[in-house]
């Protein structure tokens, strides 16, 4: 069974090595030799090198040069895992099998953009990692492999990012051998129980104290790295929040944003239903009590 490989990101890289491991037979992978856009861009060449797989860089994974690369090498199945556009009808009729594309979300629930940062943002307690085939809406495709797991209060964007990618690569491993052998099972999603989560904005990442500490804390954990990092707006600069914690405060008189403690080691600043206490960040000058936030 030859597989083109299409990706860019960390979980891309992962994925191709788990490919590389259980010998599967990659004929080519299409990558970016750079982004600016992933802030998880991962090189995908070293492990291409390595193993003597054609690669293409590409921007426009439907433009007529990469349909032509990829066609050229005549697979029987397309990978995409891990790219961040949309793939298009020439390209999805392109093998004969299809392509598998994958999505971090308990589908046909939780479709389209940031599905890590907003279920985190959100404070989902479940989701599920998604393997599917691709069609021309997105993420709306007969699921091949679906498992789910549990999202900890503890966890952040980093510690859920790599839980999915160990729970994903199982997957790979359980689900490629079934596609060579053709013992696999689609099951088709439920289109009636479908929700799209829109593309976060800047706007989405700004601390608001007047929020509650949890929905502070979930926010912050939601954008913490690999991604952009919450923010808070502080004499007319943004400064990065990358890791709170909630602390107890019962005293109704005080307005949310104000800075109630305040020292090299410890900063805490009073929101709608309680307190946070900022531990990592990017103030350069600290903002003294009683200032507003």
């Amino acid at each position: 069974m030859k597989i083109v490989f299409i990706g860019t990101v960390e979980f891309s890289k992962k994925a191709l090595q788990k490919l590389v491991d259980i010998d599967a037979e990659l004929v080519g992978v299409c990558t970016k030799e750079k982004s600016s856009f992933n802030s998880d861009f991962a090189d995908l060449t070293p492990i291409c090198k390595e193993n003597k797989i054609p690669v293409n860089f590409v921007e426009d994974i439907n433009s007529k040069e990469s349909i032509n690369w990829i066609k050229d090498l005549n697979p029987d199945i397309i990978f995409c895992f891990g790219w961040s556009s949309l793939i298009k009808n020439e390209l999805l009729s392109l093998a004969p099998m299809g392509v598998v594309g994958y999505h971090p979300a308990k589908l046909p629930q939780n479709r389209g953009r940031h599905p890590i940062i907003w279920a985190l943002a959100l404070g989902l307690k479940r989701s599920a990692s998604s393997f599917f085939f691709m069609d021309d809406k997105a993420d709306s495709g007969d699921i091949i492999s679906q498992k789910e797991f549990e999202i900890l209060d503890s966890d952040d964007a980093k510690t859920l990012y790599d839980k999915i990618i160990q729970l994903a690569l199982i997957q790979i491993e359980d689900f490629v051998p079934q596609l060579k052998d053709n013992t696999y099972t689609r099951i088709k999603q439920d289109q009636a129980l479908s929700n799209i989560w829109r593309k976060r904005n800047k706007a989405d990442g700004k601390i608001d104290f007047r929020m509650s500490s949890k929905a502070i804390y979930n926010l912050v954990r939601a954008l913490t790295k690999p991604y952009v990092g919450a923010h808070i707006e502080y004499k007319e600069k943004d400064i990065s929040i990358w890791k709170v914690k909630i602390i107890e405060n019962n005293d109704i008189n005080i307005e949310s944003g104000k800075v109630i403690e305040s020292s090299k080691e410890k900063l805490i600043i009073k929101t709608y239903d309680a307190a946070i206490e900022i531990l990592e960040h990017e103030f350069k000058e600290v903002p003294k009590v009683g200032e507003y936030l």
